[in-house]
């Protein structure tokens, strides 16, 4: 891995400016989602961390609360010493850096939103998702001695994953692990966030139906809550780290430029 002295050295020659990334994932899965899209970035200079949430990933438990899943992305953050951070977040994955932002807004250089949460202040995840889901989610989780949501796989096919086939559909929801369900009804304090200066970026994927298009979209119901903020759309579906991972590479990096 480049070191970041290295970086900044090579910005102050006149090269391009190399980020340190911190991608967190969204519900479902852990920080190895990201391993083909971080290659892409660590191929370009850039510096890659990819956490995983507390309660998420094989054997975790699951009995954690939105705050100890943000505090352990902070605690990753703080554990590696970084600043000048790029950090995006994924689906669930907003909800995360939009608090983790008000713990550690002067590491920050930019937040980036990929078809990520971003919920009103007092909300919680569920509040932004339609009755149907919100429904889908109690009754999964009430089935469940833990409490945890299983994503059923014609979900995962036709709205998550709708631009790959049906091999890579199959395969790839087989990294995925149960996710723990008191973050989604947590009611989130986000009065700091949205009173801070940092810069924002939103990715739209435009085939993205895991919110279903119109009223409940991602954009521009989600992003127009950024206040001021960068577009980048790039065609795909909600899991385009694993159906093009390259265009994930490209479309962070436009998202996280100066």
């Amino acid at each position: 891995m480049r070191d970041r002295s290295d970086v900044h050295s090579a910005h102050r020659r006149g090269q391009p400016r190399m980020s340190t990334f911190v991608l967190v994932h969204g519900s479902w899965h852990d920080g190895n989602c990201w391993d083909r899209t971080a290659a892409h970035l660590r191929a370009a200079g850039h510096i890659v961390f990819t956490p995983t949430i507390a309660g998420h990933g094989p054997g975790a438990d699951r009995r954690v609360s939105h705050a100890d899943c943000t505090q352990s992305v902070v605690d990753a953050i703080l554990a590696e010493g970084l600043e000048d951070i790029v950090l995006v977040g994924h689906s669930y994955g907003g909800t995360i850096i939009s608090k983790a932002a008000e713990a550690i807004a002067g590491r920050l250089r930019r937040l980036v939103y990929q078809n990520a949460f971003v919920p009103l202040d007092g909300n919680s995840l569920v509040d932004e998702t339609p009755p149907h889901t919100r429904e889908l989610f109690a009754r999964l989780a009430a089935e469940r001695a833990e409490e945890s949501v299983m994503l059923p796989f014609p979900v995962w096919r036709d709205a998550f994953i709708n631009d790959a086939d049906l091999a890579l559909a199959r395969s790839t929801y087989e990294y995925l692990t149960p996710e723990p369900y008191r973050p989604f009804v947590d009611k989130l304090d986000l009065a700091k966030f949205y009173r801070l200066d940092v810069p924002r970026s939103y990715i739209n994927f435009t085939e993205d139906i895991a919110l279903p298009a119109g009223e409940w979209g991602w954009h521009p119901r989600m992003s127009n809550r950024l206040g001021l903020y960068r577009l980048v759309q790039k065609p795909g579906s909600h899991e385009v780290m694993f159906t093009n991972p390259g265009l994930l590479a490209t479309a962070i990096v436009e998202a996280g430029r100066d």
